[in-house]
């Protein structure tokens, strides 16, 4: 069972396409088979979290929290690290802070 923080590489279809492709991602929960996470990008200009090379990522990334999806687990290519607990509690009160009226 993947955790909130576990870094995945998944894949997930494009937002405007029927493609796939194997794409990083951050756990946000799973329950049933289902995996709810945020992406991520290599794209440093985009809003979100920022995830360094030091903090385990593979170049210097953004954790996008306005780009949320589901995915069935079976489509979980492989676990790659876990965000340290800072760095969750930031992810959760910025989700928390969206998500408030």
């Amino acid at each position: 069972m993947h955790k909130l923080g576990t870094v995945i590489l998944a894949e997930v279809q494009f937002t405007d396409l029927p493609e796939t492709k194997v794409r990083p991602a951050v756990v946000l929960f799973e329950e049933h088979g289902n995996v709810v996470v945020a992406g991520i990008t290599s794209n440093l200009r985009m809003e979100g979290i920022s995830l360094t090379k030091a903090e385990g990522a593979v170049q210097d990334s953004i954790i996008k929290l306005n780009y949320i999806f589901t995915i069935s687990s079976t489509l979980v290519h492989k676990v790659l690290f876990s965000l340290s607990h800072e760095k969750k509690k930031l992810m959760v009160d910025t989700l928390l802070k969206k998500l408030s009226p």
